[in-house]
């Protein structure tokens, strides 16, 4: 029993030391990748934790009959972040402006299949949700521009016409991205 008492009073008192720094309330930016471009808004929901909603354009490469081909298709996401190094961040007298911590968060994206920017013609995707578990990292340079850094494995469904069996598969989650705050 006392060692159970010792527990639970140094788990409360690291709790209590993790509400003295939070995450910023709001986070407007537009982010550039290596594969796509993205606007979001970051709010949030508690000491730690945010919820990342945003929406831009994925890509990809294929190789294909005819060479090459790149596609880029719309993507809606939502992704709630636990900042977990928030506070030992400014312990150590670091900066977490701009959420600039790692985090782990639940990426869930939806691609639609409204169209496609591609360098081949008659180029298209099938409607595909995706739910893939990620670490990652976000760092401030300056005052408005930060990068992230980050990489996930899950799942995603791709819906397929009537005529054919839907896929399951792996997802891969790859972030790199620069970014400025608005």
């Amino acid at each position: 029993m006392k060692h159970c008492l010792t527990i639970a009073f140094i788990c409360l008192s690291f709790l209590g030391k993790a509400q003295n720094t939070s995450v910023e309330k709001s986070i407007n930016q537009i982010q550039i990748g290596v594969l796509g471009t993205w606007i979001s808004n970051e709010t949030r929901l508690c000491n730690s934790i945010t919820l990342k909603s945003e929406i831009g354009f994925d890509g990809g490469f294929e190789g294909t009959g005819n060479g090459t081909q790149y596609v880029a298709a719309p993507v809606f996401s939502v992704s709630p972040r636990w900042y977990y190094n928030l506070q030992s961040r400014a312990n150590k007298s670091k900066s977490v402006a701009g959420n600039s911590a790692n985090f782990l968060s639940l990426e869930t994206s939806y691609h639609p299949d409204w169209f496609v920017i591609s360098n081949q013609s008659g180029s298209s995707i099938y409607n595909q949700v995706s739910i893939i578990p990620t670490w990652g990292l976000r760092r401030m340079i300056g005052n408005h521009f930060n990068y992230e850094v980050g990489a996930g494995i899950g799942y995603r469904h791709i819906f397929t016409p009537a005529f054919y069996f839907d896929v399951n598969e792996a997802a891969f989650n790859l972030i790199l991205r620069v970014g400025y705050r608005l």
